[in-house]
């Protein structure tokens, strides 16, 4: 676990590193976003079963986004790892997408402890510092919010949360569909 955790704060750390010397080129291609949840689900298989965690995608496998495969992956692994490090043993991590005109919003819910408004308002900002352990003394980076923020937004989108405290969290970013799948 501390060997995934050092990992995670590595990669993150490299990211922002990268994205702010501009060092990050943004490469659109077409996605297949169920393949790719697929496999950030396969990376937290061991921390959500650890938590007897039900992870669960309910995305079409049919929709392809327009994106960065790697600032995708990125901002699905910080959301779903969030999802669970943030969900008590027995609960429940989810992600769905839903059309919206030429893009797709995709959602990271989880039924795990929640926010107050005020640590929600907080949560993008790099100053904030909002590193919080998890359910069961998971330890985060404080970055990845952070780097979900500014990849989301190189896509176009933006990234917001819906918490209740004690009743979870949805988290929602928007990206462009890919052509083909634009109704």
């Amino acid at each position: 676990m501390l060997f995934r955790s050092t990992l995670r704060l590595l990669e993150n750390l490299l990211a922002w590193a990268n994205s702010q010397q501009k060092k990050i080129a943004y490469t659109p291609v077409p996605i297949n976003l169920s393949e790719l949840v697929t496999d950030e689900f396969i990376m937290v298989d061991e921390m959500a079963t650890g938590k007897n965690i039900e992870i669960k995608s309910y995305i079409n496998d049919t929709i392809t986004v327009l994106g960065d495969k790697n600032m995708i992956r990125t901002i699905l692994r910080n959301l779903i790892t969030n999802a669970v490090k943030f969900t008590h043993k027995n609960g429940k991590v989810e992600v769905n997408a839903i059309t919206r005109n030429n893009q797709l919003e995709i959602a990271v819910s989880d039924n795990g402890i929640g926010m107050t408004q005020e640590t929600a308002a907080k949560l993008f900002k790099i100053d904030a510092n909002l590193s919080t352990l998890g359910t069961e003394n998971e330890k985060g980076t404080g970055l990845g919010l952070f780097l979900c923020k500014e990849f989301v937004e190189k896509h176009g989108g933006k990234i917001w949360v819906e918490s209740q405290e004690g009743k979870g969290s949805t988290f929602k970013f928007l990206v462009p569909l890919a052509p083909a799948s634009v109704n």
